[in-house]
């Protein structure tokens, strides 16, 4: 793996495996594997890798194939055994003392935990998010970074790849591979198919209200299955939702959600629409970086009152308000929506991020910038 393209969890899960196990949470083909490889030939450590999928190393994980040198177990997709819980458990209790142990997988690690008691305090989380504008490859410019993560998402293999015909297929296959395999084989559920129409319904419902009656009646199933679908695509790290921020606002609504996708070219909109779909992921990496590394409790959220004031982004940090983020494509003046919740909520800070913007300026206490400045200016990616 080329050391420009080195993930920015690498150096903060090095250290937590001094420690403790380390599970890596994220979409599939997001890089966890070439992460957890890339960790064991820069810790110079003989050690293992297996793959819950393959059924050979299927066989030899359960028969405990490895061997006292080598130092770090890597157990791939291991969630998809139904008893995971307690046999992980079991390893680290016994032979933590000569292994370090990763385990990764495609879907939510913290859900899925069936069964035994609580891995609680024997691991810590990390969650792996696609490349954004904060965190990119050296030999991409950050202004053709941009125009590419809009255009093919930020996911590794088609954003390093830069070709837009191929990021279509492998988008398609990665579509079919999650439904027909993943979700098929991590829950209980019918009418698999109806989730990818559920799936196409929600990509053209990007930075909207996602009204689950309104879904439910265009797919002719229970509101109730609609709700539990999307918590399904939630676990599989395809889609992420944000709740509306309600305190201290009277008037607020307070449902639906929005839906916001992890791959940005999965988004079916104008280019605001996947601009705001590309900046909401940015702060959601963000801030579960903080959290994952720092314990503080996140939050991402919006505002919208009955009024129809609406301001994209809210950033709570153990329950305070730190920040609110307005999105624009062209337009420099500074929202009234925005400037509205400033005054009224005093949070630490107030943006607004425009796409098109040729100057950065202050306007009282709102500052106005671009993408490229607000992104890039706070390193929270140390890589060495």
């Amino acid at each position: 793996m080329n050391k420009k393209q080195v993930r920015y969890l690498l150096n903060p899960i090095q250290d937590d495996l001094k420690r403790k196990m380390v599970f890596i949470g994220g979409p599939r083909q997001v890089g966890k594997t070439t992460l957890a490889r890339h960790l064991l030939q820069k810790l110079n450590f003989e050690g293992a890798y297996f793959n819950w999928d393959n059924d050979d190393d299927q066989r030899d994980l359960l028969a405990k194939k490895w061997s006292d040198n080598d130092r770090l177990l890597i157990f791939d997709e291991l969630h998809k055994f139904p008893r995971w819980k307690n046999w992980i458990k079991g390893i680290w209790d016994t032979e933590q003392e000569n292994h370090r142990i990763i385990v990764t997988g495609s879907a939510r690690l913290d859900v899925y935990k069936q069964g035994g008691d609580s891995l609680l305090g024997r691991y810590h989380y990390w969650r792996l998010h696609p490349f954004t504008i904060d965190e990119l490859p050296e030999k991409i410019p950050p202004k053709v970074a941009l125009e590419r993560l809009l255009t093919i998402g930020g996911f590794p293999e088609p954003f390093l790849d830069g070709d837009e015909r191929e990021a279509r297929r492998w988008r398609r296959e990665r579509f079919d591979r999650i439904i027909k395999e993943d979700i098929r084989d991590l829950e209980p559920l019918r009418n698999i198919q109806l989730i990818g129409l559920l799936l196409n319904q929600l990509r053209t419902r990007v930075g909207g209200l996602v009204i689950h009656s309104n879904l439910a009646q265009n797919l002719q199933v229970a509101h109730k299955t609609v709700k539990n679908w999307l918590e399904v695509l939630e676990r599989m790290y395809l889609v992420f939702s944000l709740k509306p921020y309600t305190s201290t606002i009277s008037r607020a609504i307070l449902k639906p959600p929005k839906v916001y996708f992890y791959d940005n070219a999965d988004v079916i909109g104008d280019e605001g629409t996947r601009f705001e779909n590309l900046v909401a992921t940015t702060l959601l990496k963000r801030i579960q970086f903080l959290a994952d590394r720092d314990g503080y409790q996140y939050e991402l959220r919006f505002i919208r009152d009955k009024e129809g004031r609406e301001v994209d982004f809210v950033i709570l940090k153990d329950g305070i308000l730190e920040e609110l983020i307005e999105v624009k494509l062209s337009d420099d003046e500074v929202s009234k929506s925005l400037r509205y919740y400033a005054e009224k909520l005093q949070p630490l800070r107030a943006t607004q991020i425009v796409k098109n913007l040729k100057r950065s300026y202050n306007h009282n206490r709102l500052y106005v910038t671009d993408p490229i400045s607000y992104f890039q200016k706070s390193h929270y990616y140390k890589i060495s």
